[in-house]
């Protein structure tokens, strides 16, 4: 079957009027009155009553109707997906992104966009430190604090949760916390206070005083390595510490920190195909965090 006679079939079902239907496609309506002819030729059947108010289907026209919708939305998606084909990605993309969140959540789901688009080349930053947009360190940056200047695009990807973790080990050697006012008596492994890269990540001293801290560092991977260890108690990203066997939520009930990741582009890479699909892979996919 002709796939044109369909075609002109669905224009005159959908505006019963040959004079309509000929505007629609752009030709004589004589075209679109010898295609339905050739079509009910073709099929052996009559699909249309004809009247002075226009064009009727008939019991097999509906049918036929129900079918040709199907047939063009097929061609449609095959079209869509050749056109997609034909424009091949391909250049390297830079992304710069906090250690954990680019370690866990980014790096992983990278995978998807890497075997689809073979040339395309994407170089992850993932830091204990804050990637500079402005001196094009990345071209896409996930940072924990939304710009208030500047000519970029920006997307909240999603809140995140931290709460504090121990191991077996430590919760068993030490005294025994029921409550906030226990955690002073603690053991705690936090950040460097003067290599700290974003303001959001001080949030120790708003949780308790601890009597000592035993290990700091600038990675939040050694500070989970640490707590897993049974160094002492760390405040965490929960994506993070909850598939890390062995380690122990600590006042689950009574504290929790909320921050939220942002990811930032130059406004003028919105004209680049692998920026924009780079970014909006991230933006579908990175907003999943529990």
């Amino acid at each position: 079957m002709n796939w044109d006679h369909l075609r002109f079939f669905l224009a005159l079902a959908k505006d019963n009027r040959l004079v309509v239907a000929a505007r629609s496609l752009q030709v004589n309506h004589t075209t679109i009155a010898r295609r339905i002819q050739a079509l009910e030729q073709e099929m052996g059947v009559q699909l249309f009553t004809r009247s002075n108010s226009g064009y009727e289907l008939t019991e097999a026209g509906l049918q036929l109707q129900e079918i040709a919708k199907q047939v063009e939305k097929q061609i449609g998606n095959v079209k869509n997906e050749v056109k997609q084909g034909s424009r091949e990605i391909a250049g390297l993309v830079r992304i710069g992104t906090t250690e954990g969140f680019g370690t866990v959540v980014i790096a992983p789901l990278l995978n998807i966009l890497g075997k689809k688009y073979p040339k395309l080349v994407i170089d992850l930053l993932a830091l204990p430190r804050m990637v500079n947009l402005s001196r094009r360190e990345a071209d896409i940056v996930i940072t924990l604090q939304r710009p208030t200047r500047g000519p970029y695009l920006v997307t909240k990807l999603q809140d995140y949760s931290l709460r504090l973790y121990a191991s077996a080990e430590y919760l068993e050697a030490n005294p025994i916390i029921t409550s906030r006012s226990d955690l002073d008596k603690q053991t705690f492994i936090s950040y460097i206070d003067d290599l700290l890269f974003s303001k959001e990540l001080n949030y120790l001293d708003d949780i308790c005083h601890p009597q000592r801290i035993a290990f700091r560092s600038t990675s939040i991977q050694a500070q989970l390595q640490a707590a897993q260890s049974g160094l002492g108690i760390a405040i965490l990203p929960n994506f993070m510490a909850e598939p890390v066997e062995g380690l122990i939520p600590v006042l689950a009930n009574e504290i929790e920190i909320i921050r939220s990741f942002w990811m930032i582009m130059p406004n003028e890479y919105k004209k680049i195909d692998r920026m924009n699909l780079v970014w909006d892979h991230i933006k579908k996919y990175g907003a999943t965090l529990s």
